[in-house]
C-alpha cells in the first residue's frame, strides 16, 4: 500500500527544508534535490511569475506542477512548462491571448491550453479527474476544485507535487520529493485505481524507469500483472505514443524488460515476449529475446545524430520471425530458415496495428528482411554487381542497415565477433570504392524512358518498363556501359521478344 502523508503532507516554500521526521540517510539526497530546484525555478521565474500575477490578478490559482516539477528538481528542467489552476479553459484564454506570443487550442476538451512565450511552450490546465468506464478508449474528464484534488489523479508521486506561484509555495502531498530522492516510482493512491482510472499508466511505469533509470514500487508491478490486460481498453495511437517515448529513452532495455514481465506486451507486442524460446539440453541456441534486447543497445550505441526510432525498432523485432520458423534438424542443430522474410511481413503487421505511418512501417519491415543479407557475403566473395544490388536494395536505408548488421553481432566468441567486422569493414569500403566510381546511390540504367522509345520505335507502354528493368540488370551486373554497347544490348533483347 502507498505511504500515507496526511491529506495535504509536505509544504513549505523554495528553497524547502528537509522533512523534520525524515532519517538522517534522507537529507544528503533531499537537499541536493531541493539545490537543483531551486536553480531551475530561477531560471524560469520570469515567465512563470510574470503569468502567475496575472491570473492572481484576475482571482485564480497558479502552479508550475507534474512533470516540470520533477525534472526541475532533477536539474533537467526544458522550455516546455506544465500549469494547472483553478480556472476554467474560457478564463484561462482571456488571461493568456493578450500576454502570449501565440495560442493554440487543441487540448481544449481535455481542460488544456496551450501557449509560447519567449521561447518557452507553455500548457496550462485546468484541475481535473479523468477517468475511464470499462468499455471507453477515452478518458472522461470533469474539473476538480483543488490542487490536491488535482495531484491525486496523477499517476506517480514524482508527478504529483506543484509548485504555487508567484510565492513558491512547494506542494507535496503524496511524498514525491522522497520518492524522487530514492529513484522509485510509487502511485499517489493504490495503484489499483490509478490503472483503473487510466490504463495507460501501467505503460507510463515502464517508460519512466526507462526514461529516468528509476526501480518501480513492488505493489505497483503486482498491479501492472494483474490488471495487464485491461491495456487493451486503451487506443492503439496512445500505445504506441508511450512505446516510442520507451524506446526513445536512456535505457529501453529497462522498461522493455518491465513490460515483459508484468504481461503487459502480451496484449502491446506479443512478438517480443514470444522470443523467449524453450530450450533444452539437446536442443541448444542462444537466447533470442535477450539477444534481441542486446541489440537494441547495441544499435543505440552506433546512433551519431540522436536516437533513431526507425532502427531502434528494426533492432527490437529483427527477429521475430524466428519463433514462427523454428526447426529442430536431426543433426541436433536449431535452424530458422527464412526468417527475415516471416519477421518482416510480421514486423508490417504489429505496426500497421500499431498505427505507425506507412513510411515508417515500411522502412522497419525492410530493415528486418535485409537484416541477414550480408551474412551471404562471407569473406568478402561477393561481386561487384552483388555489392550494387545490396546498396540498390538498402536504398535510402543503407546507413541503418550497417548499423543495423553490425549490432546483431551478440557473440562471445572474440575470434567470430572480429571476423565478422573486418568482413563488414571490407564491405563498407568496396561500396565506397565503387560509389567513387559509379552514381551508386541512383543506380539507373543508362538509358532512359525516351531513349527506349526512340531507339525501339515504341510508345509509352509496358513494354518499355520491361525493357527498362532489363538495362537496370545489366547495370548492376556490369557497371556503367559505353552507349553504343547499351544501344546494342537493348536491340538484342528487343529481337528476342519476338
Amino acid at each position: 500500500m502507498p505511504r500515507k502523508r496526511g491529506r495535504f503532507g509536505r509544504r513549505g516554500h523554495v528553497p524547502c527544508s528537509v522533512v523534520p521526521n525524515a532519517h538522517e540517510d534522507n537529507t544528503s539526497a533531499l537537499s541536493q534535490v531541493q539545490h537543483r530546484a531551486v536553480s531551475e525555478l530561477l531560471r524560469v521565474a520570469p515567465v512563470a511569475d510574470d503569468l502567475a500575477r496575472r491570473f492572481q490578478e484576475a482571482g485564480f490559482r497558479l502552479a508550475l506542477v507534474g512533470g516540470s516539477v520533477r525534472d526541475a528538481l532533477l536539474g533537467r528542467l526544458g522550455n516546455d512548462l506544465d500549469f494547472t489552476t483553478d480556472a476554467h479553459p474560457e478564463d484561462v484564454l482571456k488571461i493568456v491571448r493578450p500576454w502570449a506570443d501565440s495560442v493554440w487550442e487543441v487540448g481544449i476538451a481535455f481542460g488544456t491550453v496551450g501557449c509560447q512565450k519567449s521561447g518557452y511552450l507553455v500548457e496550462i490546465t485546468t484541475y481535473r479527474s479523468e477517468a475511464y468506464d470499462r468499455t471507453s478508449r477515452k478518458p472522461e474528464v470533469s474539473y476538480g476544485d483543488s490542487i490536491e484534488e488535482d495531484l491525486v489523479r496523477r499517476d506517480f508521486t514524482v508527478n504529483a507535487m506543484a509548485v504555487a506561484l508567484p510565492e513558491n509555495e512547494f506542494i507535496d502531498p503524496y511524498g514525491g520529493l522522497e520518492d524522487l530522492a530514492h529513484k522509485v516510482l510509487r502511485t499517489p493512491g493504490t495503484p489499483e485505481d490509478s490503472f483503473s482510472d487510466d490504463p495507460l499508466r501501467m505503460m507510463r511505469a515502464a517508460r519512466f524507469s526507462a526514461q529516468l533509470d528509476f526501480e518501480v514500487a513492488a505493489e505497483v508491478v503486482a498491479a501492472m500483472k494483474a490488471m495487464s490486460e485491461r491495456i487493451e481498453i486503451v487506443s492503439a495511437e496512445r500505445v504506441r505514443d508511450e512505446l516510442n517515448k520507451l524506446l526513445l529513452s536512456t535505457h529501453p532495455r529497462k522498461g522493455l524488460a518491465l513490460l515483459v514481465d508484468t504481461g503487459l506486451a502480451d496484449h502491446v507486442l506479443p512478438e517480443l515476449p514470444a522470443l523467449r524460446l524453450e530450450s533444452d539440453e539437446h536442443h541448444r541456441h542462444k537466447d533470442v529475446y535477450e539477444h534481441s534486447l542486446t541489440v537494441l543497445e547495441q544499435a543505440i550505441d552506433l546512433e551519431e545524430d540522436g536516437p533513431d526510432l526507425v532502427l531502434r525498432l528494426a533492432a527490437l523485432l529483427h527477429d521475430i520471425g524466428k519463433p514462427r520458423t523454428r526447426r529442430f534438424e536431426e543433426d541436433g542443430r536449431v535452424s530458422f530458415h527464412h526468417h527475415e522474410v516471416v519477421g518482416a511481413k510480421m514486423t508490417k503487421k504489429r505496426l500497421t496495428a500499431l498505427k505507425y505511418s506507412n513510411d515508417m512501417v515500411k522502412d522497419i519491415s525492410r530493415l528486418v528482411e535485409l537484416h541477414l543479407r550480408f551474412h551471404g557475403y562471407g569473406t568478402g566473395e561477393w561481386t561487384d554487381s552483388a555489392v550494387r544490388r545490396y546498396v540498390r536494395d538498402a536504398g535510402p536505408l543503407l546507413e541503418r542497415l550497417h548499423k543495423l548488421t553490425r549490432s546483431d553481432c551478440t557473440t562471445r566468441n572474440k575470434r567470430k565477433a572480429n571476423a565478422l567486422a573486418r568482413a563488414y569493414d571490407g564491405l563498407e569500403k568496396r561500396i565506397a570504392r565503387l560509389k567513387e566510381q559509379e552514381e551508386l546511390d541512383a543506380i539507373r540504367p543508362d538509358l532512359d524512358g525516351n531513349e527506349i522509345m526512340e531507339i525501339l520505335g515504341v510508345g509509352p507502354g509496358p513494354l518499355v518498363g520491361k525493357a527498362y528493368r532489363h538495362l537496370l540488370e545489366l547495370r548492376l551486373e556490369h557497371g556503367p556501359m559505353e552507349r553504343d554497347a547499351v544501344v546494342s544490348a537493348l536491340k538484342e533483347w528487343w529481337a528476342a521478344q519476338d
